[in-house]
């Protein structure tokens, strides 16, 4: 899983807000058996079996994370995940699935999913995948990173810039925003404030033709991941 190099944050002061949106009983149970081992740091506030049930109890229960399956039995979990987030901002989608599809992929990143894991995943690597998501970092599963990098290589729908235009600067702040950091660490490190780097980024984004982070961080890694 693709996540933040850094150390695992500090457990919040209080608990992250978390949904659970899956069709089958059995994961939700599974899902809120292992949680609940957390509750320190995890609090699930609500849960949906349905594409029609998230849309109508997640919103009132304000989570910041959203545990979300890609398919369910009245709807695709990306149109769930783009309603979600228009009627509430700072949610946060985390697609937590058995499918792994180039198309899917990338309709979860343009829908604003802040990650993409498989529900191979252990429950250490899920929980810091929760955490990180909620400090507004993203988490890609490694065995979606490379799909995600062939989208990035073939049609560019993810990522169309060159890169040719980008300046010394702008490479400085993808290369931090591609390690997971927020716009606040990004400034720290440069020595900018965090609303300049917004404004960076915006400028960034534009000359990319992108509108995500996670679309960015795969644009690093493919251009100058290697180099």
């Amino acid at each position: 899983m693709a996540t933040s190099p850094e150390s695992a944050p500090a457990s919040p002061a209080t608990p992250i807000r978390l949904a659970l949106v899956d069709d089958s009983e059995l994961v939700r149970l599974g899902l809120r058996t292992l949680l609940s081992l957390h509750r320190d740091q995890l609090e699930i506030v609500a849960e949906a079996a349905t594409a029609a049930e998230a849309l109508t109890l997640l919103p009132p229960a304000r989570p910041e994370v959203v545990l979300l399956d890609m398919r369910l039995p009245d709807g695709r979990g990306v149109e769930v995940c783009r309603r979600l987030i228009a009627a509430s901002p700072g949610t946060r989608v985390l697609f937590l699935t058995s499918q792994v599809d180039d198309e899917l992929i990338a309709d979860s990143i343009r829908a604003g999913a802040s990650g993409y894991l498989l529900k191979e995943i252990n429950g250490q690597e899920l929980v810091r995948a929760i955490r990180d998501v909620a400090a507004g970092r993203q988490a890609i599963d490694s065995a979606v990173t490379a799909r995600l990098m062939r989208l990035v290589r073939g049609d560019g729908a993810l990522a169309p810039g060159t890169g040719e235009t980008l300046t010394a600067q702008d490479r400085r702040i993808l290369a931090l925003l591609a390690e997971g950091k927020t716009n606040k660490e990004i400034g720290s490190a440069l020595g900018l404030a965090e609303k300049t780097i917004k404004n960076y980024l915006t400028t960034l984004f534009d000359k990319l033709g992108i509108e995500r982070r996670s679309q960015a961080a795969a644009y690093y890694v493919q251009h100058y991941g290697e180099r």
